[in-house]
């Protein structure tokens, strides 16, 4: 050990000056301007400046050793000092009731000890001098000591201790330094998190326009809206108006010339051609002299709120549009307008379902105005195939990103041709029973959105309601309109054979003897066939009525329909066998799908014999059969007396004929087709009355092929 070197009781007796408990508030390390560490030369000084700081204190109080220490937490900790080589790690950290702290925490003040044996202040064992001022911050509280000490018992003068004292107050001017960059930095860090945490950009920028902050969320703004640097051109940028924007229009460089801005809209037209909104403010900052240094301002992020206002637009447009419309036809294409035109698409399509024939039908279609690809919509798509087949057979939205990729449900050509590329397929639903299907188009691809998906599936919904509303609308006009037909037709139908039974019973009733002999057999037969005819109405009802309601029992089980067709020809070409009449038929082998075999072998005999009775005069008659996508299409013509266009639906309601039919007194109860209707309907199929060249008529009959 040197001479001057203390020993290690000494040193930690000597470097355990501190703050007084209680009064000196905070401690540094506290207020977070120390590192907490044990570790030497740590702190507000330097390591440098503060041994040389000690240094000074040693030299100038011509003593071999100077110490600085700070208080925390009821400990001294070392940062600087001079002459303790050797001792750093027990004075380092020491606790201040084991220490001269005590001294220093009674007087609050300066504290000078001759002897250190001698002081009963000072614990026994203890050797040498002391003299201590205390290091106070700008309040006045004690933060720690700065001292000078000697390993042999002296006296201090008075110029020793005023220079320790000088020493005490560079340590506060320093540590008072110290605090207000602390302080400043604080600020500027409680500044900074405010600012990267709220919802809206931040820019501000100097005098000279150059950009000296920008928050964090202003840098993602410009990321999700694919922009380079920080500072984003003018290009695609325009007013709420569409009026392309230059740099100097930017809200911060029209703060800087004096403008205040507050809720200036400004819309930007991206590189990934997505339309984004902002909302602008900007205001100058001013120095105290009222001359601009700079400006701010906060851009808000409000394209989900505008595309909800245009959802909730499109939304008001659809629904307008069907409650005006008449039909799914008619207002088609002012919903696919309002779709088009919302999601700035540009290309879109209405299909309807037609479960009989196993296939979407084109309903409407609308393409955005200026829109010159020319897109071949087919008329029809059959079940899973296509994208609307496709998305009716899966039952849920289909998004595509890219039609022109293989797989895509579109072929390369169509695709290539229509220039088109993402695209969008709704189900339109109405309960459990899928009605049609809306599907949408763009020129871009893009990937799935959750919000576009929950607007298209409300629109389809919107769409499945009017459809639905408009068949139970369609079906109570016909119901109205035919029960008072029906009234006067079954009136009529039952009165004619009861009036004749009712005449010719009078007649036997008054007819003596000899014309009961005479004219009796005729008169029975008469009453005998009118009563057939009579009990054939009300069973025919009877059969309809139960297969209305749904009383009427059916078997659906695989069979083969071909196999029926030809055994009702059979039977037809049989009973015409030597007319003029001619019966030919185009039909497969075989052809399965599942159905009632009675109950559709009923229907096959009901159009044939029709077909027969309504060509009197002889003629041509053609049935042919076949599959149709998933149906099964018959089709039964003939080039009789035909069916004026505005009888074509009266003929399903049932004891209905037509007035050529009455006019060359053609037998029959107008009963056959509103029967063979209520059959093909339980088998979930269809039968109309189609257009037919020439003369005659054609009945189409499509019945599914697989089971539903």
């Amino acid at each position: 050990m040197r001479r001057n070197d203390p020993g290690p009781d000494a040193a930690r007796a000597w470097g355990s000056l501190a703050t007084v408990e209680g009064g000196a508030g905070p401690g540094l390390l506290e207020r977070g301007l120390l590192t907490g560490s044990a570790e030497p030369h740590r702190g507000v000084l330097t390591s440098g400046a503060a041994d040389q700081l000690a240094a000074l204190v040693a030299r100038a109080a011509h003593a071999p050793m100077g110490l600085i220490h700070f208080v925390q937490q009821g400990r001294l900790r070392l940062y600087g000092g001079w002459g303790m080589s050797g001792f750093w790690d027990e004075i380092a950290d020491v606790p201040i009731e084991e220490s001269l702290a005590a001294i220093v925490r009674r007087t609050d003040g300066p504290v000078l000890v001759t002897d250190l044996s001698a002081d009963d202040r000072v614990p026994p064992g203890q050797t040498g001098a002391y003299l201590g001022q205390p290091v106070r911050d700008r309040n006045g509280a004690v933060l720690g000591i700065c001292c000078a000490c000697d390993r042999r018992p002296r006296e201090w003068s008075a110029d020793e201790v005023a220079a320790v004292a000088e020493a005490a107050q560079v340590c506060t001017l320093l540590i008072t330094e110290q605090l207000a960059r602390h302080e400043i930095d604080q600020q500027r860090r409680f500044l900074d998190a405010v600012l990267d945490s709220l919802h809206d950009g931040v820019t501000a920028c100097d005098a000279d326009g150059k950009v000296v902050f920008v928050n964090e969320r202003m840098r993602a703004m410009w990321g999700e809206a694919g922009l380079p640097g920080e500072i984003p051109a003018a290009d695609g940028l325009t007013d709420a108006g569409g009026r392309p924007l230059t740099r100097d229009d930017l809200g911060l460089f029209r703060a800087l010339r004096g403008d205040h801005l507050r809720d200036e809209e400004v819309i930007l037209h991206g590189p990934d051609r997505r339309t984004r909104h902002y909302l602008v403010d900007a205001h100058p900052i001013t120095g105290p002299d009222g001359r601009t240094v700079g400006a701010v301002q906060a851009v808000q992020d409000v394209t989900r709120r505008r595309r909800v206002e245009r959802f909730r637009t499109c939304e008001l447009a659809v629904t307008t549009a069907l409650a005006e419309a008449p039909s799914i036809e008619a207002a088609g294409p002012r919903v696919l307008e309002a779709v088009v035109g919302t999601l700035d698409w540009v290309h879109a399509e209405l299909w309807l379902v037609d479960a009989a024939a196993g296939v979407v039908r084109s309903a409407a279609r609308w393409s955005a105005p200026g829109w010159q690809a020319g897109i071949d919509v087919p008329v029809d798509l059959p079940f899973g195939q296509g994208l609307a087949g496709r998305a009716w057979q899966v039952g849920k939205p289909l998004w595509i990103r890219d039609v022109g990729q293989p797989q895509s449900l579109i072929s390369e050509e169509t695709a290539a041709s229509s220039r088109l590329h993402a695209a969008l397929a709704v189900p339109v639903r109405e309960g459990f029973e899928t009605l049609g299907v809306l599907t949408v188009f763009a020129d871009t691809v893009e990937d799935p959105e959750d919000e576009l998906l929950a607007l298209m599936s409300g629109i389809a919904a919107h769409i499945g309601q009017f459809v639905e509303r408009r068949m139970v609308d369609d079906l109570q006009r016909q119901l109205n309109r035919s029960k008072n037909e029906y009234l006067a037709l079954i009136g009529h139908e039952l009165r004619t054979p009861l009036t004749s039974i009712s005449a010719y019973t009078e007649l036997l009733r008054e007819a003596d003897e000899a014309t009961l002999l005479a004219e009796g057999p005729r008169l029975l037969e008469v009453i005998d066939r009118n009563t057939n005819q009579l009990r054939y109405i009300i069973n025919e009802l009877m059969e309809l009525s139960a297969l209305d309601a749904g009383h009427a029992d059916l078997q659906l089980t695989p069979m083969d329909l071909a196999e029926v067709v030809r055994d009702s020809l059979a039977k037809a070409r049989a009973a015409v066998h030597g007319d003029a009449l001619v019966i030919d038929d185009d039909l497969p082998d075989q052809l399965v799908l599942p159905g009632d075999r009675k109950r559709l072998s009923q229907v096959v005999d009901n159009l044939l014999g029709n077909a027969v009775k309504y060509s009197p005069d002889g003629g041509h008659i053609e049935v042919s059969l076949k599959a149709a996508g998933r149906a099964a299409e018959l089709a039964v013509s003939d080039t009789g007396l035909g069916v004026s266009t505005d009888e074509r639906e009266k003929m399903f309601t049932g004891l209905y004929r037509t007035s050529r039919a009455r006019d060359q007194a053609i037998p029959g109860t107008g009963l056959g087709l509103t029967l063979s209707r209520a059959v093909v309907s339980r088998h979930h199929g269809s039968i109309e009355l189609v257009d037919h060249e020439g003369a005659g008529t054609t009945v189409l009959v499509r019945l599914p092929m697989d089971a539903r």
